[in-house]
């Protein structure tokens, strides 16, 4: 066992002082900005563990995107398109074909977008069709069976030129000065409520371990019955006795946090692959094949083992035409806009913040803007290939909980994805209960920054409530965002007109609690805006504001909270950034 780990630890070193080692900065390389504990096998195991959890993704998003029927064309004469389209054995051809052929489409995405990503930035994020985002695609754009507003192929136009929209605002600086101008409680709640959020789906029926579900009555109900006993999505009987339930809790929850807990390096993939493989065999009460259409449907594909379907019934479907409905194509376009660009930034910088790369000083992250341009593209990429939009994924987060630092993690995983385009019988066979209670693992790491949110002060305080719960109750990271922003504008907002119009006198007693913000957050500003002040200055009309001037900053606060965590060695270390005290930038209160 010693000579094997000495084998190791010279090959990681040997990796390490290479030219490759240099690249992605890994320990020893010599990199002026190396990362600190990061080694090459590390960062393979923690992309390994990262597309187990994604795994899921293959399968689940072809078939919520096939129910859109795609490019399959099915014309009732009677009108009646959904009862005529179910039964008609032609049309419901083309739909599985469509099926498989996005199935390739999503790993293919999913690899080049993780590869291209982790390459470019160096992060061990990963880009795959977004959850969410699928099923507003499917179900509200193009419709079930194309009853939407718009066809599959024109919502997949709006996909394509919202890419290239979003590669122009990161250019320009939008995304990187919309993550500088939220304030800090509300990213780190934002984290925290992604972790939630994350935990809610390892406990659901779609990609977990069926814990918990909808309700007629209430938002959520404890769920845990078979499949059989689920009338319209709730549990009418036996609950909580669900085999595969138990499965998941037991072997790929309590068994992998017991692995954590002794420090157990590929703790998570053991656990994900001992469900797997106990729910193969088709003989047990918890297989992932039973004996119905749809266990024998999955059950003879995974016995391919190895097939390749070409992206045949989805590739380069575009419709150019947008001219037979324009509204419908702008509010599809805007939709997928504000949605995804709330969304995927909001989800990049919560990793980025997990993985202990964000700079406490700037709030921003290295190679941001080629981050924002590299997922961008991938967005119009994804749309040639017949996907919904692409983003980054939370499921990111369980690589980083390994002990992912470097882009390594994610090119690993992409690699994965790019292997699973011919193996996809293999890996669109684990079942959504072997990767539940990982989702919830990972979500339990993230919420461990809620303790840095400013509790000291109501203002910011019940914004960043309203965000940690909206994000997991309202089934989406952006709309989280957007209620805590709105929030912390109301509350403040009114806050500071009380102050204006008593001309001080009417102040909150905590006032000097409250965490410093500005409009003008510190840093480089947009390229645009630094244009428009200058020819402003040119003419002598306004100041021109230095960007690094912004704003005043407390030095005390920053050397007590500034942490470096490229030094740590713990495995699982995040960027702690407290919030700046405002006391050092007390307001003077007219009395």
């Amino acid at each position: 066992m010693d000579a094997a780990r000495r084998a190791l630890d010279n090959f990681n070193n040997a990796v390490g002082s290479s030219t490759f080692g240099r690249i992605f900065r890994l320990e020893g390389s010599g990199h002026e900005k190396e990362i600190k504990n990061t080694r090459f096998t590390t960062e393979i195991r923690a992309g390994l563990t990262t597309f187990f959890t994604m795994a899921y993704i293959i399968a689940v998003n072809a078939s919520i995107l096939s129910d859109s029927g795609g490019t399959c064309e099915c014309n009732d004469p009677t009108g009646g398109k959904d009862p005529f389209c179910d039964n008609n054995a032609e049309y419901t051809a083309c739909v599985q074909d469509l099926n498989r052929s996005l199935i390739t489409a999503t790993a293919a995405i999913a690899g080049f977008s993780s590869f291209l990503f982790g390459f470019l930035t160096n992060l061990p994020v990963c880009l795959a069709p977004g959850m969410g985002l699928n099923a507003y695609f499917a179900y509200q754009i193009v419709g079930y069976h194309g009853s939407g507003i718009i066809t599959y192929r024109m919502a997949l136009t709006a996909v394509f030129v919202e890419g290239f929209i979003f590669i122009f605002l990161s250019l320009i600086g939008m995304r990187q000065w919309l993550v500088k101008v939220i304030p800090q409680s509300l990213k780190i709640a934002c984290a925290c409520g992604i972790g939630l959020f994350l935990s809610e789906i390892g406990l659901s029926y779609s990609a977990g371990i069926g814990a918990i579900t909808g309700s007629k009555t209430t938002p959520l109900e404890v769920a845990g019955c078979p499949t059989q006993y689920l009338v319209d999505g709730v549990c009418e009987s036996h609950k909580m006795t669900n085999p595969t339930m138990w499965i998941g809790i037991f072997c790929g929850g309590v068994v992998t946090a017991y692995l954590m807990t002794y420090k157990v390096k590929a703790a998570m993939i053991a656990g994900i692959a001992l469900v797997s493989i106990m729910s193969w065999p088709r003989t047990t009460s918890f297989t992932y094949f039973p004996y119905d259409a749809a266990g024998t449907d999955r059950w003879n594909f995974f016995r391919k083992v190895a097939n390749f379907h070409p992206i045949d019934a989805s590739l380069n479907a575009l419709d150019w035409d947008i001219s037979k409905d324009p509204s419908h194509f702008v509010l599809a376009l805007f939709t997928f806009l504000y949605v995804d660009i709330i969304d995927c930034t909001a989800t990049l910088y919560s990793m980025a913040r997990f993985a202990g790369v964000v700079d406490p000083e700037t709030g921003d992250f290295p190679r941001s803007t080629l981050a924002y341009c590299t997922d961008a593209l991938c967005i119009s990429v994804g749309s040639l290939l017949g996907t919904s939009p692409v983003t980054a994924f939370i499921e990111s987060g369980a690589g980083i909980a390994e002990g992912g630092k470097t882009g390594l993690t994610a090119m690993t995983c992409g690699i994965c994805f790019f292997i699973s385009m011919f193996f996809a019988p293999i890996f669109a066979s684990i079942p959504p209960w072997a990767t539940g209670c990982t989702l919830v693992l990972v979500g339990c790491l993230m919420m461990r920054q809620i303790v840095n949110v400013n509790w000291r002060y109501i203002g910011d305080a019940v914004p960043a409530f309203v965000t940690v719960m909206f994000i997991p109750f309202g089934y989406s990271a952006a709309y989280g965002l957007i209620a805590g922003l709105m929030t912390y504008t109301a509350l403040n907002g009114l806050v500071y007109l009380t102050k204006v119009i008593t001309r001080g006198y009417i102040v909150p007693d905590d006032e000097d609690q409250r965490e410093y913000w500005t409009i003008v957050p510190h840093g480089r500003l947009p390229w645009f805006i630094r244009a428009t002040q200058d020819v402003a200055a040119h003419f002598g009309h306004t100041h021109n504001v230095k960007a690094d001037d912004a704003s005043t900053k407390s030095g005390g606060s920053q050397e007590r909270f500034r942490s470096d965590s490229k030094g740590s060695n713990t495995e699982l270390d995040t960027v702690v950034v407290i919030p700046r005290d405002p006391r050092d930038e007390k307001v003077l209160r007219k009395m």
